[in-house]
């Protein structure tokens, strides 16, 4: 199968990559600029310097591809807006493109918002909360409903692993460095989902191989970590004390640091024979790798 994927060179979509080379499919790669080009042909890859900002060169490289996941997404978080709206736009392209053919194409989105305060299950649908303008599901909903063959990995709020530089543990890892604390937000009870970086490339590869029979699959290994052991982790790394702030403690990340968001992968589990194998959260962050840089 040729494969196109978008955000080839990301922290998910790179193990994405590597996970389709290594089961012997072809693939070719979105990437920003020459150097993350070169970095995709060293492995296999044929590039496609470009942008989620060029809707005809997305569309072009899903035409001539098997399958397509579409992993970029812009995390300027000063912009996001913006970047939500590049998303939707991003997804529409690719699924006009299959239109008619019965390709599959997997996006992605996360688990954070699903279903606050209980555990999340595949079936639930995406909520559409004004303050939170990322509508990638609601866009593949329509093309689905528009005869295209696309289904949605929600991947956990933490996809961990040795190496990871720009995710949600790195950014409480900063804070706490900022602030001489790892904090927690009132008894730190609320739970994260969390799943391993091999395992969240794996969940794609099988999803492709599957013709994507579900709408949505939960990059989940462990419905739901307890924020304050998390807190306690970071803090014993770091020789801080760990101890409850208010939610300003955290500044923009409050809800993330705040939510309660457990998730089941029971459907994903059964549907693809997926089972998770990769490190634990708590043990990934107990590594001194993870404090590097």
């Amino acid at each position: 199968m040729h494969v196109f994927v978008t955000g080839a060179t990301g922290w998910v979509g790179a193990a994405v990559v590597d996970e389709l080379l290594a089961h012997g499919h072809e693939v070719t790669g979105l990437a920003r600029s020459a150097a993350k080009a070169s970095v995709l042909a060293a492995k296999g890859v044929r590039p496609v310097i470009g942008s989620l900002e060029d809707p005809a060169l997305l569309a072009e490289a899903a035409r001539e591809a098997d399958a397509v996941a579409h992993l970029a997404f812009n995390h300027d978080f000063s912009r996001f807006a913006e970047s939500a709206q590049e998303d939707r736009a991003a997804i529409e392209a690719l699924g006009a493109a299959l239109a008619g053919t019965r390709k599959p194409l997997l996006i992605t989105a996360g688990l954070a918002r699903l279903a606050p305060g209980r555990v999340a299950v595949e079936a639930d649908r995406p909520i559409a909360d004004p303050s939170y303008p990322r509508r990638s599901e609601q866009a593949a909903q329509a093309l689905l409903d528009a005869g295209v063959r696309v289904a949605t990995v929600r991947l956990s709020p933490s996809v961990h692993g040795v190496g990871e530089r720009h995710g949600f543990v790195p950014i409480l890892i900063d804070i706490a460095r900022q602030t001489g604390v790892s904090a927690y937000i009132g008894d730190g009870e609320n739970r994260w989902p969390a799943v391993h970086v091999s395992d969240a490339g794996r969940l794609y590869r099988l999803a492709l191989e599957s013709d994507l029979h579900e709408p949505a699959y939960h990059a989940a290994d462990e419905e739901g970590v307890r924020f304050r052991d998390i807190a306690q982790a970071i803090g014993d790394k770091l020789g801080l004390p760990v101890e409850a702030r208010g939610p300003e403690h955290f500044g923009w990340f409050a809800g993330f640091a705040g939510g309660d968001m457990p998730a089941s992968s029971a459907v994903t589990r059964d549907r693809l024979g997926w089972t998770p194998t990769g490190p634990s959260l708590l043990s990934d962050i107990r590594h001194p790798d993870y404090y590097a840089g």
